[in-house]
């Protein structure tokens, strides 16, 4: 069904997705909770009584996000979104989904090098050696941090061991 402005999706209907979409995630998180108690125990509360209470407060915020929707639904027709707002999602998420393919095969600093020179040419509009700098120290500045000093390994492909990270 198209809206009065030809999309297949308007806002309002996105609305309600949203909304049971997270009250269903905070009903979920309501009944797993029940498993380990919700209630208080001798030493406290028990493990299941934070997030009982705030899978109850999605539940309940979602419930206002679907009154409100259908509230405002005849002031809610309008698209979602619109070409170029999606073509600016896709700029920003595109890059991460990339981010995240080329770090689960090569590394997480291989990844991030790639990804920090990419928004800083195409996005930023900045010149590759620039770029190239700040990518380079990035992941240099995270391997320090995390590896060195944390002692938290993470992600690493095939490259890095080519180069002495390991």
């Amino acid at each position: 069904m198209r809206t009065p402005s030809g999309t297949l999706v308007s806002r309002f209907t996105m609305e309600l997705v949203t909304a049971l979409v997270t009250g269903s995630i905070g009903a979920i998180v309501c009944y797993g909770s029940t498993e380990f108690g919700i209630g208080w125990g001798d030493a406290g509360p028990e493990p299941g009584y934070f997030p009982f209470y705030v899978g109850l407060i999605i539940v309940l915020a979602s419930l206002f996000n679907l009154f409100m929707a259908f509230k405002h639904y005849r002031d809610r027709v309008e698209e979602f979104l619109t070409g170029e707002q999606a073509q600016r999602v896709i700029a920003f998420f595109g890059p991460m989904v990339l981010f995240v393919l080329v770090t689960s095969y090569l590394g997480i600093y291989v990844g991030m090098i790639l990804y920090l020179v990419g928004a800083m040419v195409f996005q930023g509009g900045y010149r590759l050696p620039k770029a190239a700098a700040v990518g380079v120290i990035t992941a240099i500045a995270n391997y320090i941090l995390f590896e060195v000093w944390f002692q938290v390994p993470l992600l690493k492909g095939p490259l890095e061991p080519l180069i002495g990270i390991h």
